[in-house]
């Protein structure tokens, strides 16, 4: 399903544009599928390869998966997630919020759905 909508993505042309209700809902899909900014993706590919090696094999690897990554959840839920992530690390009374919130666990969910989707898709 997420390749189907990269590749939709990447393969409109001005009559499906059309077909699609126009040039502002194409736009609001490519938004959609490029809200990532370009220091955020590289930031992950950095952290991917230093967990996983440091070749262009794993540089492919790690690309595709922030590119997956950015197909299933919108850059603003995975700031989000990454947030609960970090304040889960600092530990301490005050951070207790981000390790028992209903909320912050369903973003650190949807985050790990969305990694999981990306390895499968990217590294096997």
């Amino acid at each position: 399903m997420i390749r189907a909508a990269v590749l939709v993505a990447a393969g409109l042309s001005s009559v499906s544009l059309l077909a699609c209700g126009g040039p502002a809902r194409a736009q609001s899909l490519a938004d959609r599928l490029n809200d990532y900014p370009t220091e955020a993706r590289a930031d992950y590919v950095f952290a991917c390869m230093a967990a996983n090696g440091q070749d262009r094999n794993m540089l492919s690897k790690c690309a595709c998966s922030i590119d997956e990554i950015a197909a299933i959840l919108p850059y603003e839920k995975y700031v989000e997630a990454e947030t609960v992530l970090s304040m889960r690390r600092v530990g301490g009374e005050r951070m207790a919020i981000f390790n028992s919130a209903v909320a912050a666990n369903h973003l650190v969910m949807d985050l790990r759905r969305a990694q999981a989707e990306a390895e499968v898709v990217c590294f096997f």
